[in-house]
């Protein structure tokens, strides 16, 4: 091959375009590179050893019966001071050890605990919030007392709504307002007063 004929077939390589020269580069290599790190997971490691449980949520610990030589086991689920549930916990085989904890005690704890919480939660929402019917003046209410428990003012709201739902009055009243027949159909019968004499909020 003459040296003309080798100027002809290297010409066009020298003038192929820039995209072209960039699709046949070599791709850098990437063995030795190390994979991207994964985000950390804010929530807490699973913890399972034969006294203590931490897991969705809940902590299972079993701890010394302070009213015996026995053991006991409380729950409390993340987030909340108190245990939702402290009872007796079954002995182990050798008499003096408590019997470790498993995927099922586990289980049965957290479906117990969580139904102490809801009765709990329940009990204090019957606390805040009453309501009963009444007949007065020819007709058929619901008297409703809702009370505010803020640490410094507590407060409580009396309302009074008609048949058809519609709040007639409202009134704020003492935290330890009794609401009875009684107290409801004569706050009625009184124009929806405040008790102690001031006037309510008439809708």
């Amino acid at each position: 091959m003459t040296h003309d004929q080798m100027t002809l077939f290297a010409a066009p390589a020298a003038h192929a375009p820039m995209h072209a020269l960039e699709a046949t580069s070599p791709m850098p290599d990437t063995t030795d590179s190390q994979p991207a790190t994964p985000a950390l997971d804010d929530a807490p490691a699973a913890v399972r050893s034969d006294r203590l449980w931490q897991i969705d949520g809940w902590t299972a610990r079993v701890i010394k019966n302070e009213d015996d030589d026995g053991w006991a086991v409380e729950m409390l689920k993340d987030g909340e001071a108190e245990p939702a549930l402290v009872g007796p916990w079954t002995m182990g085989r050798d008499k003096k050890n408590p019997k470790p904890l498993d995927q099922a005690a586990f289980n049965t704890l957290v479906k117990t605990a969580t139904e102490v919480l809801q009765r709990h939660a329940q009990q204090a929402h019957a606390l805040l919030h009453k309501s009963l019917t009444v007949f007065a003046l020819d007709a058929q209410w619901e008297v409703r007392l809702d009370i505010t428990p803020d640490e410094y003012e507590p407060f409580a709201t009396l309302s009074a709504f008609d048949a058809g739902g519609d709040e007639i009055a409202q009134v704020r009243v003492a935290p330890d307002f009794r609401l009875n027949t009684a107290s409801a159909t004569a706050w009625i019968v009184g124009g929806f007063a405040r008790p102690g004499g001031a006037a309510a909020f008439d809708y």
